[in-house]
């Protein structure tokens, strides 16, 4: 049986500017299971994003829960919701976030460092994370070096390099050109059916949407089964 790894229940957000309320989110629902890609559509504004950095721990509800493989999330604090995170989840933005002073090499290697792990370890695995996103002759190029594909690449492998339960991407291939999206695609899914990882996608892209093995949309502060 299938591992659920992600979980909302009930989920609410509203947003609060002065006396003035919006609400986002309302009583939503959803669930994601070990190996499962997901991809979640919907207008700009529907609160795609808003939903996705509250599954990542990034922002929290203001009603309903998130729990993270079988451990209640969404309700702990900024800094035990990172450790979980790092112990547990993999990020992808649609600007890839690189630190531009590092190297390749030293910006995957980062969630490994914030674990303390050792530095030779870290390095060795870093490495083998790299050349499994066919960067292994970039390693030791700054972002600025590198293109905007292989940037993401990088980013990918980043998130990856915890071995986490889940990888959510926001518009991953946003930024990039067909081929060079279509290509971070296929690296996503051989890494998601590689390792079982759960892969969770936010994007516009309608083709690369029904790829995945479910397709949800953003209706009304809703996700309703496409």
């Amino acid at each position: 049986m299938s591992k659920t790894v992600l979980q909302a229940s009930n989920v609410g957000k509203t947003f609060c500017e002065g006396d003035i309320e919006t609400p986002v989110l309302a009583g939503l629902n959803f669930s994601m299971n070990r190996g499962e890609k997901v991809a979640i559509v919907g207008a700009s504004g529907s609160g795609k994003s808003t939903l996705l950095h509250i599954l990542a721990g990034l922002d929290a509800p203001t009603e309903g829960i998130v729990e993270l493989n079988g451990q209640a999330f969404s309700n702990k604090k900024d800094v035990e919701r990172g450790k979980l995170r790092n112990q547990h989840m993999g990020f992808v933005y649609q600007f890839h976030h690189l630190f531009a002073e590092l190297t390749a090499l030293e910006n995957v290697m980062m969630p490994l460092q914030v674990r303390r792990q050792n530095i030779r370890q870290a390095k060795q695995q870093a490495e083998t994370m790299i050349g499994k996103v066919g960067l292994s002759h970039r390693i030791a190029h700054k972002p600025s070096e590198l293109s905007g594909g292989e940037r993401q690449r990088v980013a990918i492998a980043r998130a990856l390099i915890t071995e986490p339960a889940c990888i959510l991407a926001d518009e991953p291939t946003g930024n990039l050109d067909h081929e060079t999206a279509e290509q971070v695609f296929e690296l996503l899914v051989n890494l998601n059916q590689d390792s079982d990882t759960a892969l969770l996608i936010v994007t516009h892209d309608q083709e690369l949407a029904g790829r995945m093995d479910r397709q949800l949309k953003m209706i009304d502060g809703q996700l309703i089964e496409d």
